[in-house]
């Protein structure tokens, strides 16, 4: 199993239990607190595998070193020939 699907069921769990808890809490409804934490954590879940391959894709073309910078020249500075 690949680190990014472990990582994805670990985050499915905690999510779950969060989805589940926080919509208890508001609702107090087992039923809905339930349904909450099916769908909207496996959507998110799904949507975080995703966003992290696309982050391992995109992360090496965002490290590439950029050319520097010239400094800016100030007026009246050294070599502005007063």
């Amino acid at each position: 199993m690949s680190l990014d699907l472990v990582k994805t069921a670990t985050f499915a769990t905690l999510h779950f239990g969060v989805g589940f808890g926080v919509t208890y809490l508001l609702t107090g409804s087992v039923a809905i607190a339930t349904g909450v934490a099916l769908i909207e954590p496996a959507v998110n879940t799904v949507v975080f595998f995703f966003h992290e391959k696309a982050w391992r894709r995109l992360g090496p073309r965002l490290r590439r070193p950029r050319a520097p910078e010239a400094a800016p020249v100030l007026a009246g500075g050294p070599g502005a020939g007063s």
